[in-house]
C-alpha cells in the first residue's frame, strides 16, 4: 500500500499543474476562516456573517462541510488529470511493463482519491474545531460534537465524486473530454428530473424521491444546503410570516448507503474498464 501511494503521490508531486492545483484547493480552504469579518448588506443594514451563528456549535460542521465540498472540483481536475497523464506520458504502459498488475495500477489510483478524501477531511475537522472555539457560544463537548455526521458525509461526497472523476479520466483518457463528461452526466440528471415532473407528470415528492438515487444527486443529497439553518434567513422568515423551518438535518442512513453504492460502483467499473482496455 505504501508502494503504491508513493508512486503516484511522486507522479502529482512532479506535475506542475497538479501541484499547484492540490496546494491552491487547500489554501482556498483556509478562506472560510476569513469569512467570519465578512459584512453583508441587507435592507439598509449590514450583516456580520460571524454573528448569524455561522460559526457556532453544532451548526458549524453542517456549514463548513457544505462550503468546502463547493470547491471539490479544484481536486477532481487533479484526478482527471492524473489519469489522463498516465495515456498522455505513457507510464500507464511503462509501469506494467515494470511489473505493476492492473488490479495494483487501479488500487494506487482508489488509494490516492481516498487519501485526497481523507486529507481535506481531516483539514476541514481540524479549522471547524478552531473556529468553532474561537467563536462559537456553545463549547461543551456534547454540543460541539453532535453534529459531526456531517464530516462523514463531506468524506463520502468526496470520495464519491473523486470516483466518478477517476472512472472518467480512465474511459475518456483526455482531460478535457472527461470533465465534459461529467458535466454532461450532471445536466443529463436535471434534463430527467425535468422529464419525470414535467413530461411524465409524476408529483415532485416522487420525482425527488427517484432523483435521489442518481449518481451525482446521490453525492449531493449528503451535504443539503444550511442557509436556513442561519439566524438572520430564520428572522426574515418569521418577518415575511413563513411556516417555520425544519430543525432536522439529519442525513437518513440510506442516503449515505446509495452514495457509498455508486463510489462502488464506479471504482469496479474503473477497474473493470481498464481491464478490457488493449494497451
Amino acid at each position: 500500500m505504501k508502494r503504491l501511494l508513493s508512486i503516484e503521490l511522486q507522479k502529482l508531486w512532479l506535475n506542475r499543474s497538479s501541484r499547484i492545483l492540490i496546494i491552491s484547493y487547500f489554501v482556498i480552504l483556509s478562506f472560510i476562516a476569513f469569512m467570519a469579518s465578512i459584512e453583508i448588506p441587507l435592507f439598509g443594514q449590514k450583516i456580520k456573517l460571524a454573528d448569524q451563528g455561522i460559526f457556532n456549535f453544532p451548526f458549524i460542521w453542517h456549514f463548513n462541510s457544505y462550503i468546502a465540498v463547493l470547491l471539490k472540483g479544484f481536486l477532481g481536475i487533479v484526478i482527471v488529470s492524473m489519469m489522463a497523464n498516465e495515456y498522455t506520458y505513457g507510464t500507464l504502459k511503462q509501469n506494467l511493463i515494470d511489473g505493476l498488475s492492473k488490479k495494483e495500477f487501479i488500487a494506487s489510483k482508489i488509494l490516492t482519491v481516498a487519501l485526497f478524501a481523507a486529507a481535506s477531511t481531516a483539514f476541514i475537522f481540524v479549522m471547524t474545531l478552531i473556529l468553532g472555539y474561537c467563536h462559537s457560544s456553545f463549547t461543551e463537548a456534547s454540543i460541539v460534537f453532535s453534529d459531526l455526521h456531517f464530516i462523514v458525509a463531506y468524506f463520502f461526497n468526496l470520495l464519491g465524486f473523486f470516483s466518478l472523476c477517476l472512472f472518467a479520466g480512465i474511459l475518456i483518457k483526455r482531460s478535457a473530454f472527461a470533465l465534459g463528461f461529467i458535466i454532461v452526466l450532471f445536466i443529463v440528471e436535471w434534463l430527467l428530473w425535468l422529464l419525470m415532473r414535467f413530461g411524465i407528470g409524476l408529483d415532485e415528492e416522487t420525482t425527488w424521491n427517484i432523483f435521489q438515487f442518481f449518481p451525482m444527486e446521490s453525492f449531493s443529497e449528503l451535504l443539503v444546503m444550511p442557509w436556513e439553518r442561519l439566524s438572520a434567513i430564520r428572522t426574515l422568515n418569521t418577518i415575511a410570516g413563513g411556516e417555520s423551518l425544519s430543525d432536522n438535518y439529519s442525513i437518513q442512513w440510506y442516503t449515505f448507503a446509495i452514495a457509498i453504492t455508486w463510489t462502488a460502483v464506479f471504482m469496479y467499473l474503473s477497474y473493470k474498464t481498464l481491464k478490457k482496455r488493449d494497451l
